[in-house]
């Protein structure tokens, strides 16, 4: 999906189309104040002048996304917001609003299932689709049914996709990057050498900052240059594994089939405060956000239709050192008033002495609901559960 977060704020605030607009932080006043209408008009009718700037930014925050006017001032995805200010003032700031994308994001991956059924689900704005059996999925090289595809998107959320076909899906990832937004991007496997060699092997989703840096030390730049070395010798100075992958990677291989249904191993949320907070002088408020969590992950659990047994926290102090604690209970459980009970035990085992800086909510060991694991691990003792219960109490 295009610049997915920004783009269904764009469908809220029709007004702010070809303005820099970056998404990211937590709600704010400003942010409240937007949703206050004057009676009879709707939210594309609040003046562009109201909405709240990134240059009067201040807090922590990261951006989520950027609209592509933002882009070309630098910036981009993951960068924090006081730099970002820095770079685009003048850029328009709205807060994240995870429910609304991930509504949206059900919309349109059952419009491709549709279309397509295997479809792999890689996250709330990116799929990977099989085309081989699908009536016209060879038609000029899949480009007629995707934009089919395209077409039937747009018809239902008012979104545009940039879609990638290619042989496999290394190169199909690699293609939806080249005709952004809105896009379609056929490649051959004869056409490696012209269009994927000549790129930067950043471009690669697998290879990072540090992977990159190695390579370039090495003088190695493009996935071309990449894969002018032996294996053996990407072997031998990035492992067994790494380095094998990186072969085949660079001659634009990959064998991994379309997945369709992959169980998670654990559901999770985590918030990043806008301000260092304490677990003593900010109990009230660390206590409010640590049970929103524990309701959010119970409800995640609940509509995707699993229960699970190892419930976390994760911490991350001033210093920006981490802690994580965890605990597995007898039952499997979605239940959020469980999930918290449980998440204030491991708090007890962290210390707190520290500022904090985010917290987050974990449950694993993950089974679908109405299992047979499920059903067989509620023979726990309600009474028990009852007396710890009453004998725990959360330090938020």
């Amino acid at each position: 999906m295009d610049a997915f977060y920004a783009s269904v704020e764009l469908l809220r605030y029709p007004q702010l189309k070809g303005l820099p607009v970056v998404i990211g932080g937590s709600r704010r006043r400003e942010d409240e104040a937007l949703r206050h209408v004057p009676e009879g008009g709707t939210l594309a009718d609040i003046p562009v002048e109201t909405f709240p700037l990134l240059r009067d930014y201040v807090g922590r925050g990261v951006i989520t996304t950027a609209t592509y006017p933002a882009r070309p001032f630098g910036v981009g995805s993951a960068m924090g917001l006081m730099k970002a200010a820095k770079l685009c003032p003048q850029a328009i700031i709205l807060p994240v609003d995870f429910d609304e994308y991930r509504r949206f994001s059900r919309i349109f991956k059952k419009v491709i299932t549709n279309a397509a059924p295997v479809m792999e689900d890689r996250g709330v704005d990116e799929v990977y689709i099989d085309f081989t059996v699908v009536p016209d999925g060879q038609l000029e090289g899949g480009r007629v049914l995707a934009r089919r595809i395209q077409r039937s998107i747009l018809e239902a959320t008012g979104l545009t996709c940039s879609i990638g076909v290619a042989p496999n899906k290394l190169l199909a990832k690699m293609a939806s990057e080249f005709e952004k937004p809105n896009g379609v991007s056929i490649v051959y496997e004869s056409d490696l050498e012209t269009r994927i060699w000549p790129l930067p092997c950043r471009k690669v989703n697998g290879i990072g900052p540090k992977a990159d840096e190695k390579l370039q030390r090495f003088g190695i730049r493009t996935i071309g240059e990449l894969a002018a070395r032996d294996r053996s010798w990407l072997i031998e100075n990035f492992g067994k594994a790494t380095g094998a992958w990186m072969h085949e990677m660079a001659w634009g291989r990959d064998e991994r089939p379309v997945v369709t249904e992959s169980e998670p191993v654990s559901m999770s949320r985590e918030t990043t405060f806008d301000r260092d907070l304490h677990a003593v002088r900010n109990r009230a408020e660390l206590g409010a956000i640590f049970t929103h969590l524990c309701e959010k992950v119970a409800e995640d659990l609940q509509r995707k239709g699993y229960v699970g047994k190892t419930i976390g926290i994760k911490l991350r102090y001033d210093d920006f050192k981490i802690a994580t604690r965890d605990q597995t209970i007898e039952q499997f459980t979605a239940d959020a008033k469980t999930i918290r009970l449980t998440a204030g035990r491991c708090l007890k085992r962290v210390p707190l002495e520290r500022p904090l800086r985010l917290l987050g909510v974990r449950v694993g060991a993950l089974v679908k609901a109405g299992s047979q694991e499920a059903r067989m691990a509620q023979v726990g003792s309600t009474a028990r559960a009852e007396a710890e219960a009453a004998m725990t109490a959360s330090l938020f």
